[in-house]
């Protein structure tokens, strides 16, 4: 079939891939081994009425080839577990504390690197990944299985906990908001932002409003430039932000696009991003870590 076919490709001969996937479960769950396999990228189809949808989505797929023909093909071995690292040790460092994400092209198994690293104590983490409605409840249930902290898809109005991540719902926005000390999450179905939806641009204007000097902000591989803006926002409001680097990237355009606007204090290798991340919030907590 597809996937075994694919994991042939990718042990002998290399070479961009992208995907065309049903808007099923069965789909979601295929799409999400074909990225853990080096697929580049996918684009949906509906169920029924194949060849109008394919039609439909003629645009994206002509975007998305020409990005994947320029993309940096990762190993197609499985890479190596990175430890865990050592847990906070600061309570109100970790509740006060947040990790804003923003992720397109590449940004499923780079969020997943990223999570496997934090310890159950880590700050709470939200996350926009460019992904379809039916996706990501997939996405956050197989990245729960194997990471230390607990990864859920974010539904409206819930606290947001200290070693848990929240990712957007495709279809909908993910925003940050205030409920006297706690911060919650709100989830929105409102327009598309960027032409996303999800947006990255909605969740870190959201945590520039909300939490300013209290987020790490991360920018992942992705092609375009969704979140550049709202992530100088973020600095402006005294947001530490990180964007990973060109060669651990898949696609550098939202890192780049970051960069260029200024709004990035640190570019980091893609395995360095969460060590650096919790030291930061030992340090702004008083910890203890080096």
């Amino acid at each position: 079939d597809g996937l075994d076919f694919l994991e042939k490709l990718m042990s002998l001969r290399p070479m961009p891939v992208v995907m065309v996937s049903t808007l099923t479960e069965r789909g979601a769950d295929t799409t999400m081994r074909a990225l853990e396999l080096g697929a580049v990228d996918y684009v949906t189809k509906p169920k029924i009425d194949i060849q109008h949808g394919v039609n439909q989505a003629g645009q994206e797929l002509v975007e998305k080839i020409r990005v994947a023909a320029g993309a940096r093909m990762r190993a197609s071995t499985p890479v190596a577990v990175r430890p865990m690292l050592a847990p906070v040790g600061d309570r109100r460092a970790s509740t006060e504390k947040l990790i804003i994400v923003g992720a397109s092209t590449g940004g499923t198994e780079a969020v997943k690197d990223m999570l496997m690293q934090l310890p159950p104590d880590s700050p709470g983490v939200l996350i926009a990944q460019h992904m379809p409605a039916g996706f990501t409840l997939n996405f956050a249930n197989r990245l729960d299985k194997i990471c230390r902290i607990r990864v859920k898809e974010a539904v409206d109005g819930e606290r947001v906990l200290p070693g848990h991540a929240y990712i957007a719902p495709g279809g909908k926005h993910l925003a940050l908001d205030k409920s006297g000390a706690n911060y919650i999450t709100r989830v929105l179905d409102t327009e598309a932002v960027n032409r996303h939806k999800p947006s990255v641009e909605v969740l870190f204007k959201s945590a520039a409003r909300h939490a300013g000097a209290n987020v790490l902000g991360v920018m992942l591989t992705g092609m375009g430039k969704d979140g550049a803006a709202a992530m100088l926002e973020m600095k402006l409001a005294g947001a530490y932000n990180i964007a990973q680097d060109e060669a651990s990237c898949v696609v550098f355009g939202m890192p780049k696009e970051a960069i260029l606007a200024g709004a990035v204090d640190e570019v980091l290798p893609l395995g360095e991003i969460a060590g650096h991340i919790l030291r930061r919030v030992c340090a702004l907590g008083g910890g203890n870590r080096v």
